[in-house]
């Protein structure tokens, strides 16, 4: 990667609604029943939970945006056809915030979505990750799960006309809670990181749907069943830290093999499919050089078959070399900090562009997590590969 020089800048925008710092040039266009889990067997090296006290500092992530405190919970990110990206910040740190979508267009951050709809009854948006499909328009999932466990979380739908936002419908209804949205081909994947079923009260799924299928109008889900769209479920072993969320963060890597890492306990899922787009093997993946206790957001790059993911327990940027026995490398970490400067503070998600990785900061902790209370300032980080 060229070597860049980082100037800070800070700009007001829409009536110092935002306040954004950022520490780079403006980025280059860069440019899926089985009936058993069978394990991958490559050599693994357990490594304890690092400790607040004692966690390494690796790589030196730099400042991308400072956000002010109605923009609490950076989240989802999604590149758009027009190379800007779009982020998602749900509010679920302080949710007497309104939830919105952002627009990151090089150094600059604007409001692309405000008016987000919230669910009946609710009354709250929570955008998590989100795609932008075949159709031109941008789906994203919407986490209802800690304002209702009833299934009150949903797929939603932007309509855009000329790059800009128009009307935002609900497609797909009654998830626990909708994480992670992948569109390969003309379909759509969506992990629900909280798919109980009546033998299960740890479960987590992949779900899918086709686009033809949306266009018909909204589907609903039939919760705590193995419902036609499910098409892998896991089982999240809870430690410590009391959480039970599983499926969070997925892709796909180069062969169309799907990925996805339980939040809760730190297991990574692989799920190959049969031409049909049916279920074909479901792996736990055995890593090598260093065990991951979280896997929050993630991204493939299909050219390396390299994974990139945020261990969010313990403040890092984790790289599963999937062509290399899923060797593990930490490519970034740090201590409890607040974000200044663009250390990590609770990395959510990741977003490949170019060689330029984009990081949102969630600072939410759950128990036992690195980072130990939700603070401003609210950041996302960006690191430049080589």
């Amino acid at each position: 990667m060229r070597n860049k020089s980082h100037q800070a800048l800070a700009a007001a925008l829409l009536s110092g609604s935002l306040l954004a710092a950022c520490q780079s040039n403006p980025p280059t266009t860069q440019d899926e029943a089985v009936n058993k889990e069978a394990v991958v067997k490559t050599d693994s090296a357990a490594a304890p939970v690092a400790k607040a006290d004692s966690v390494p500092t690796i790589g030196s992530p730099q400042l991308l945006f400072t956000l002010d405190d109605a923009h609490n919970t950076p989240d989802g990110l999604a590149l758009a056809p027009n190379g800007h990206l779009i982020l998602s910040v749900p509010n679920l740190a302080d949710n007497s915030q309104p939830a919105s979508l952002m627009e990151i267009d090089g150094m600059t951050i604007k409001p692309f979505a405000t008016n987000l709809p919230v669910e009946p009854t609710t009354k709250k948006a929570a955008p998590m990750d989100l795609a932008f499909g075949p159709d031109g328009n941008l789906y994203y999932a919407e986490n209802q799960y800690e304002n209702s466990k009833d299934f009150k979380s949903r797929l939603m739908k932007v309509t855009m006309k000329n790059g800009k936002p128009g009307a935002i419908t609900t497609v797909v209804d009654n998830f626990a809670l909708a994480n992670a949205v992948v569109w390969k081909g003309n379909t759509i994947y969506v992990t629900d990181s909280q798919w109980d079923l009546p033998d299960n009260d740890k479960g987590s799924a992949i779900l899918k749907f086709s686009l033809a299928e949306l266009n018909k109008g909204t589907v609903h889900l039939k919760p705590k069943t193995m419902d036609p769209h499910v098409l892998a479920t896991f089982t999240t072993t809870v430690n410590e830290t009391g959480v039970d969320n599983g499926a969070d963060g997925m892709d796909y890597d180069s062969k169309g093999n799907f990925y996805t890492g339980s939040f809760g306990d730190g297991k990574l899922y692989k799920v190959s499919l049969k031409p049909d787009g049916s279920l074909a093997k479901q792996e736990t993946l055995q890593l090598k050089g260093k065990a991951i206790p979280c896997v929050d957001g993630l991204i493939i790059d299909r050219a390396t078959d390299k994974m990139y993911l945020c261990n969010s327990r313990e403040n890092a940027i984790e790289i599963v070399d999937l062509r290399n026995g899923n060797a593990v490398t930490t490519l970034a970490q740090n201590g409890d900090t607040d974000g200044t400067g663009g250390k990590l503070d609770q990395p959510a998600e990741v977003l490949l562009k170019g060689k330029r990785l984009y990081i949102s900061d969630f600072d939410k902790p759950e128990k036992h997590f690195v980072n130990s209370k939700s603070d401003a300032p609210h950041t996302m980080s960006v690191i430049d590969l080589p």
